[in-house]
């Protein structure tokens, strides 16, 4: 990122972020799953930084790995199931936990996630 700062020390590389209003942040993330309309690549136990710099955030993930191809784990319906995924921003996990939880099926669970924003908590308050 900073010409030959490869031996810099990295707190003296924060000092000169933040001067320059740069904001970075480690977050404790225990997945990272990136979708392509072929496959997923799912980084677990993964490094994922956030830098937040004149107002727009930018996320690093260092890790391997693993490629899935597209509807791999996903309940009956398969592809279905991420296209709804796609359209609603709803992510099918939650549709699942909210489904055995509630004992509703996948559509009324999907729907109780879209209507409470995807909150997980709201959404099996609302079908119980």
């Amino acid at each position: 990122m900073f010409g030959g700062g490869g031996g810099m020390n990295p707190r003296k590389m924060k000092q000169m972020m933040e001067q320059m209003g740069i904001d970075m942040e480690d977050i404790d993330a225990e997945e990272v799953i990136i979708r392509t309309p072929e496959e997923e690549l799912v980084f677990t136990d993964a490094e994922v930084q956030l830098m937040e710099a004149q107002g727009q955030k930018t996320y690093q993930v260092v890790g391997d790995p693993e490629s899935r191809e597209r509807g791999e784990g996903a309940s009956a319906g398969g592809a279905a199931d991420d296209d709804a995924s796609d359209d609603s921003g709803v992510d099918e996990d939650d549709v699942e936990i909210v489904a055995m939880r509630t004992g509703a099926d996948e559509d009324t669970a999907r729907e109780a996630l879209e209507a409470n924003d995807g909150d997980l908590a709201d959404a099996v308050d609302e079908l119980e």
